[in-house]
């Protein structure tokens, strides 16, 4: 008898900071639209100021933009930090969980990035798990390196692919990549 495979419908991008796993992720949600692939989902940017970094940003894929972390002051209270930064939880949430919480008719789900900032928001937290373990969404995210329990548990399932991100060969896993995200839209 066969073997049965599972899907692999849960794509990641992995890799130390700055390697590109951002700008790969944008590059395969232009190639979705191209084409007509529903996407929803978000990626997160730098926030620069006079050619400093000043934070991050969440942008939603149909251009809703917050404040995911500043550089702490002292209008950012109690919020948790990650290094020089003070992630704003409500802001972030205010973008990510009306998408989580609609997934309706979108066949593909962008996360960029499942990350130690994101994960500061237990109803984020929450949400991802469910939708990992209990959707039949095609998810393209992008996680870090480092160990991490939440990410560490997605990377063990079995409908994970991971992709390690390195100088050397980001400009050549486009392809691979979107050949991943393609395959279990075909057999839907």
């Amino acid at each position: 008898m066969a073997e049965v495979r599972p899907r692999l419908q849960h794509i990641f991008l992995t890799g130390p900071p700055g390697v590109g796993k951002t700008t790969l992720t944008k590059k395969i949600c232009e190639r979705l639209r191209t084409n007509r692939i529903k996407i929803q989902g978000f990626y997160t940017e730098e926030k620069r100021e006079h050619g400093s970094r000043i934070g991050f940003d969440v942008v939603s894929l149909d251009g809703k933009r917050g404040p995911l972390a500043r550089i702490t002051s002292q209008q950012c209270g109690n919020f948790p930090k990650v290094g020089k930064y003070a992630v704003d939880i409500q802001a972030f949430e205010s973008i990510a969980l009306p998408i989580l919480n609609n997934l309706q008719g979108s066949p593909v789900l962008i996360l960029d990035e499942i990350g130690k900032m994101e994960l500061y928001s237990n109803k984020f937290k929450q949400k991802v798990s469910e939708i990992f373990r209990n959707s039949e969404t095609v998810i393209l995210a992008t996680i870090p390196s480092r160990p991490m329990p939440v990410v560490d548990s997605l990377r063990k399932l079995p409908s994970a692919k991971i992709f390690t991100l390195s100088v050397q060969n980001r400009d050549d896993l486009e392809d691979e990549v979107m050949t991943h995200l393609m395959a279990p839209l075909a057999t839907t």
